[in-house]
């Protein structure tokens, strides 16, 4: 790891001392919350759809954790804007550590991946394709 790497983990820091649309948001069209018991990370993603209901139009995300887990949502609810269900549900744990721009250790992957598999699992609540409570990181 080079100076880049100093970079992203400047970025990392900066989303987690100052989030991006963090906090509630009235009417999404779905809301869904998620942990990671193994870190204590909790977040809630809020999401509100284009009129086509298939757009991303808005994303903010509440809940607590990790440097890691935080600033990935954080980075999550900028990246999400303007994507379709569709390519949210296409996002794979290659493009969340991408996204971070530094190597994750395996002990901190579900914290970076919690938002995206949160954001995926209320896309299929949305739609109707599964039935559950809350995620977990948790197998």
């Amino acid at each position: 790891m080079g100076m880049g790497s100093d970079m992203y983990r400047q970025q990392i820091l900066d989303h987690y001392k100052n989030p991006r649309n963090k906090g509630e948001m009235s009417d999404p069209d779905f809301s869904h919350t998620g942990e990671n018991p193994s870190c204590g990370d909790t977040i809630t993603v809020n999401v509100r759809l284009e009129d086509d209901d298939e757009t991303i139009e808005y994303v903010t995300f509440t809940g607590d954790g990790c440097a890691i887990s935080q600033a990935s949502a954080s980075m999550l609810s900028e990246k999400l804007r303007g994507l379709t269900l569709s390519e949210l549900d296409a996002m794979d744990t290659d493009d969340v550590t991408e996204m971070l721009g530094v190597d994750i250790s395996p002990m901190r992957i579900k914290c970076a991946v919690l938002a995206r598999q949160v954001a995926q699992d209320g896309a299929k609540i949305h739609e109707g394709d599964v039935d559950i409570d809350e995620t977990t990181t948790e197998e």
